[in-house]
């Protein structure tokens, strides 16, 4: 499979999404009080979505995923 090399846009719109997916997780690994933080700091999902929008990926799912497939692979 050929690898493409991401532009500077795109690999922090990779990065940005992985921080939204751990703070996701980390949110439903309940502490054993039981209190949960919310979901998504709203700080958190601006990071991503002005990333996302300003490497042209924003509504591009196909293209985003593909990237964070090899992005995966190349670790």
């Amino acid at each position: 499979m050929p690898t493409a090399v991401l532009t500077d846009r795109e690999r922090t719109a990779v990065q940005a999404y992985l921080r939204l997916l751990h703070t996701v997780r980390a949110a439903f690994d309940v502490p054993p009080e039981g209190h949960r933080p919310a979901v998504v700091p709203p700080a958190v999902l601006a990071e991503a979505e002005q990333a996302l929008s300003e490497a042209g990926l924003a509504g591009n799912e196909e293209k985003f995923f593909r990237l964070l497939r090899q992005a995966g692979a190349a670790r």
